[in-house]
């Protein structure tokens, strides 16, 4: 699936900014920051432009945050459209690279009575393989 067509699915106006924002997490095929995505977008774009694509990008689910902890936050495409199930992502402490471990699946938690599930997610920290050699 292209950048366009990913907009096109979700009724959005076709911007240069929008479609670089997620070509760049295509072609990485892990989760960036903010300024990884921004470092690796061809364009020169202000931040105003590049914030409210982002923005938008995040607003109608085509991307999705991952919160590492409260300085470290990444961006993957959401799972609706990578058509994936809920999954868990993998943080490596040493170079802080966040991969989503699509063997990993989310179970379905029972919840008391009375509670309603809006997100679940699972972070697994520690060394990735390239930097455990």
């Amino acid at each position: 699936m292209k950048a366009i067509d990913i907009l096109n699915s979700h009724s959005l106006k076709r911007t240069s900014c929008r479609e670089g924002i997620i070509d760049v997490i295509m072609i990485t095929n892990q989760a960036l920051s903010e300024n990884e995505i921004r470092e690796r977008l061809s364009g020169n774009y202000d931040r105003t432009t590049f914030y409210r694509s982002f923005k938008t990008l995040e607003e109608h689910d085509i991307i999705h945050k991952i919160v590492i902890d409260n300085q470290i936050v990444k961006y993957a495409l959401d799972t609706s459209i990578m058509h994936k199930n809920g999954h868990a992502h993998f943080f490596c402490n040493e170079c802080h690279m966040v991969q989503c471990l699509e063997s990993v699946t989310l179970q379905n938690v029972e919840l008391p009575e009375g509670y309603t599930e809006e997100e679940t997610e699972i972070i697994i920290k520690g060394t990735c393989a390239a930097c455990k050699k």
